[in-house]
């Protein structure tokens, strides 16, 4: 950080770029401006630091770095500000902020945002909240270590509530779990007991919740209705061949030219059995999910090309 600080000194002061790469001069790097997934705001002493990070070529430690002076400081600043001055903050000068997880979409937890705390999120890329409490700002994860690196910022059509949309460290709740959300309103109507880990999951991460279940009950014996996702994970032969067979069907709905609601249920079916494969292989659809985030600043042809280089 020194060097590129003396270096952009050097310069009298203009904004220059020093361009940090897998070293091999590729053509991917070269493209990494077009590419760059995620800008991250970084305050060194008098100077703005930006650092693009992606995975662009075959290497992962491709990055851009801009050392530029206050100029692009106090530009950037202006244009926090702008946005700044456009929520609707209350008669306290907060408005709600929710945290979200980027990968599964889960609520992690919900807050109190002051104008100094967005704006600390998005220098820092950490989720910043106002504790009304203690009169002070805090960072999720400062005592825990369970940051939440936020990736963007999103406000309402009223703009009068934030929502921090990023990746978890660990944990969210100081209970422990994974979300603060895990009291279910209707568990409770109906005199049910909250568990504390029942959480308000999409339908693709509730099928995996439930292939997470039956996998855990392996060892017990089957009382009951027969479960064939407790009979795919116990078959290995059989789960790749309906994985095998459920895609050439879904490949046939376009080969046949079948309507979209067999697409889909086809579709479907290749999903389920995949993810009870992932189960298998300990893997989780945020793994996917994440895999699949990064992949959106790179074409596949060149992600298929990077996969032959690094096999």
């Amino acid at each position: 950080m020194e060097q590129l600080a003396a270096a952009a000194e050097e310069d009298n002061g203009e904004a220059m770029v020093i361009v940090a790469c897998c070293g091999g001069g590729c053509e991917d790097c070269f493209k990494f401006f077009e590419l760059a997934e995620l800008l991250i705001l970084i305050q060194e002493g008098s100077y703005e630091w930006q650092v693009h990070s992606s995975t662009v070529c075959n290497q992962k430690s491709n990055s851009l770095v801009y050392a530029s002076t206050k100029n692009l400081d106090h530009h950037l600043q202006s244009k926090v500000e702008t946005v700044l001055d456009s929520v609707k903050w209350d008669d306290k000068g907060l408005a709600v902020a929710i945290a979200q997880n980027v990968d599964t979409g889960a609520i992690l937890m919900q807050g109190f945002a002051n104008r100094e705390a967005v704006a600390t999120t998005i220098s820092s890329r950490k989720a910043t909240f106002y504790s009304r409490s203690r009169s002070t700002l805090w960072t999720k994860g400062e005592t825990s270590s369970n940051f939440i690196n936020v990736h963007d910022i999103f406000l309402d059509c009223d703009r009068d509530s934030i929502i921090y949309l990023g990746k978890p460290d660990g944990p969210t709740c100081h209970t422990g779990a994974e979300t603060c959300y895990y009291t279910s309103v209707i568990d409770l109507l109906e005199d049910q007991q909250s568990r504390g880990d029942k959480f308000p999951l999409t339908t693709l991460n509730s099928l995996e919740s439930t292939i997470a279940k039956r996998k855990g009950e392996l060892e017990v014996p089957q009382t009951g209705k027969p479960s064939w996702t407790r009979r795919l994970l116990l078959d290995k032969k059989l789960l790749c061949s309906k994985i095998r067979e459920e895609a050439d069907e879904l490949c046939r709905t376009l080969e046949e030219n079948e309507d979209k609601s067999r697409t889909a249920s086809e579709m479907g079916d290749v999903l389920y059995h995949s993810m009870v494969l992932l189960a298998l292989k300990d893997g989780k659809m945020e793994d996917v999910l994440e895999i699949l985030r990064h992949r959106f600043s790179q074409s596949g042809i060149e992600e298929k090309r990077s996969r032959k280089t690094q096999g």
